[in-house]
């Protein structure tokens, strides 16, 4: 198929989904998930003392039973079980650097002198990760600039185990990590979908990707994961997708992660290798990646102070550390983050007549200890050596501009509105843009758009059901409407029952004029209590947090909040997006719990409460065409 072709049949298929989401609003339940998770079969977890906690572990995990934690070996539980799991280890020698260390090196093959050196090095990967030192083991060790970073990768696995990579090593891992999927995953119950990790990481710039799909475990095996190891670029991920997925049935979704920590490549506006975007590549990547990651471990990746100076709550959970040289300065730049990037990606509308970073959000943990945990208070690191407070605070590197376990954030979770609890449905709702993201809490949120609404709409007892056609939900498109007036937004935001109460509702407007210029403005449109200035600025909400024993109280804040509101400064000319931010009272933050647990002056060197939030996807607004 031609590449042209293959741009408009999946034109075609993105326009009939739309069409679908924007003429019916149906009941949907709203599921909890996490779609970004490492076992033991991931190089740099089990190089970072995950030794034990396979699959099976993380989805028994999820499901609310205790396991044992790979580090410390104590028993461990989520406080409340998730509704989806993706397990996503790395393609990139899936299950060699354990099997290597477990099984021992078949040398049989190599000649004495060969044979010792690969028995020394299989000495030395088990010293490193009994000594907790193989975090420079891996992609890390590259240095910059790489020419060729695939043959870099194989040459460093030849050089640490002393034979090539053990394809039959990945084969059988694979069939284990699906097999296990099938055999957690119940329908109507649990989701156990079948995924795993693209870790592209050109010149230290991240562009990674979880790669899931509705397809069952079974099936997947007639696949191997496509990784870094068999192409750099995003290009050759998507061509490798159509092609399996043509050959398979699956319906595959990209999820780029950790945008904050691209070097500007994960949303430019020119492609990897340097072109100029065309419609086509804008289409493709559409079509491919309809949701991003915007929160997780390494941080926040909603936007950045430099980037949204006029933002008050843009200071959040900040990862300044890129992942291949810890010694260079961080800079975000608009390419990074994401209000930035929906924002860039009208700017490209106009020019391209198509929208590549038309995305929705979703939040996950990025967790390498097989166990999903997005809980402050029960929080166990990214990697297990992480997971106690005496650990917290070693610098990867020795280095104090490193980072290091407080540095990480304890989130997040994703959000899905869909029809059922079952592969498919949770799939269709991230292809359809239907999810929003949280940093934790199970805050619950619905947002809608359009123009024969009004102020009743959200308090009624029918609420949603009743809008029928006459709304959108988020990651929904509007075009033109009445000639006069903004259309409607609908807002209704309830608290976690098990975290803090709610401070506000904002929504986040971005625009770009008829000169080209970008432009963002936050409006607050719901509030606890009676904290409004004259000026039309917000009180701070009360901050209840006991900084010497962690307590903390929900007597400020709310358990829901509404709001029927229209943009004052909506003009029917101009394309613009909307998504709602909700913020939750001060709460402890996982490193506060910590430094109380060690009874000591400890410098976490990070907050010690955090305002927990939850993002929605868009709804765009198009002029009528």
């Amino acid at each position: 198929m031609s590449q042209i072709v293959r741009v408009k049949t999946l034109w075609c298929v993105v326009v009939a989904s739309l069409c679908a989401a924007t003429n019916a609003i149906a009941e949907r339940q709203l599921l909890w998930g996490d779609t970004h998770l490492h076992t033991t079969y991931s190089s740099d977890a089990f190089s970072n003392n995950n030794l034990t906690a396979t699959p099976d572990t993380a989805y028994r995990y999820a499901k609310g039973l205790p396991v044992i934690h790979p580090y410390h070996q104590g028993r461990v539980q989520i406080e409340t079980p998730l509704d989806f799991l993706v397990v996503s280890d790395h393609a990139e020698y899936m299950g060699v650097i354990r099997n290597v260390y477990f099984n021992g090196i078949d040398d049989t093959h190599l000649g004495l002198w060969d044979r010792l050196v690969g028995r020394y090095a299989e000495w030395v990967l088990r010293d490193a990760v009994e000594k907790r030192e193989a975090r420079k083991l891996f992609f890390e060790f590259l240095p910059e600039p790489i020419d060729d970073p695939v043959e870099a990768a194989r040459d460093w696995v030849l050089e640490v185990t002393g034979i090539p990579p053990q394809p039959q090593a990945e084969i059988d891992t694979w069939r284990e990590i699906t097999n296990t999927a099938d055999a957690h995953n119940e329908p109507g119950q649990f989701s156990a979908l079948v995924g795993w990790e693209f870790s592209a990481i050109p010149g230290g710039s991240n562009l990674h990707r979880i790669v899931l799909s509705d397809i069952d475990g079974h099936s997947a095996q007639a696949f191997q994961p496509y990784g870094f190891d068999q192409g750099v670029y995003p290009e050759e991920l998507w061509q490798w997708l159509e092609q399996t997925s043509s050959m398979t049935g699956a319906n595959f979704i990209a999820i780029p992660h950790n945008s904050n920590i691209s070097k500007g490549a994960m949303f430019d506006d020119k492609t990897l290798m340097g072109e100029p975007l065309t419609p086509e590549w804008a289409e493709i990547r559409r079509h491919w990646e309809p949701i991003v990651e915007i929160t997780q471990i390494k941080g926040d990746s909603e936007t950045h102070p430099d980037l949204s100076p006029e933002d008050t709550f843009a200071d959040f959970e900040e990862y300044p550390y890129y992942i291949q040289n810890a010694f260079t300065p961080y800079q975000p730049k608009v390419g990074d983050y994401i209000r930035p990037a929906l924002i860039r990606g009208l700017g490209i509308e106009q020019n391209l007549g198509i929208n590549p970073y038309q995305f929705g959000v979703i939040g996950s943990t990025d967790a390498h200890t097989a166990l999903s945990s997005a809980e402050e208070n029960n929080f166990h690191g990214k990697f297990p050596t992480d997971s106690i407070p005496a650990n917290k605070n070693i610098s990867w590197g020795d280095q104090a501009n490193n980072t290091f376990g407080w540095a990480m954030s304890a989130q997040g979770l994703a959000a899905v509105w869909a029809e059922d609890n079952t592969r498919e449905s949770i799939v269709a709702a991230m292809r359809r843009r239907e999810v929003y993201a949280t940093t934790g809490p199970r805050i619950g949120v619905r947002f809608y758009a359009g123009w024969n609404l009004s102020e009743g709409d959200v308090n009624a007892a029918d609420f949603p059901n009743q809008l029928a056609d006459r709304a959108v939900p988020m990651g929904g498109e509007l075009s033109g409407g009445p000639s006069s007036g903004s259309p409607w937004f609908l807002v209704e935001a309830t608290a976690d029952p098990m975290s803090g109460s709610l401070d506000r509702v904002q929504i986040v407007k971005g625009w770009v004029d008829a000169q080209g210029q970008s432009h963002e403005h936050i409006f607050d449109i719901a509030w606890s209590g009676e904290r409004m200035q004259a000026d039309g600025s917000l009180l701070p909400v009360a901050d209840t947090v006991d900084r010497q024993t962690g307590h903390w109280d929900n007597a400020t804040g709310a358990t829901r909040l509404v709001s029927a509101w229209r943009d004052p400064a909506f003009d029917p000319e101009q394309r613009a997006f909307y998504y709602v931010r909700v913020l939750q009272i001060p709460t402890p933050r996982h490193s506060l719990y910590d430094k109380i647990a060690m009874a000591e002056d400890v410098d976490t060197r990070r907050p010690d409460v955090i305002q927990e939030r939850a993002y929605t996807s868009a709804i765009w607004y198009s002029p009528s065409r």
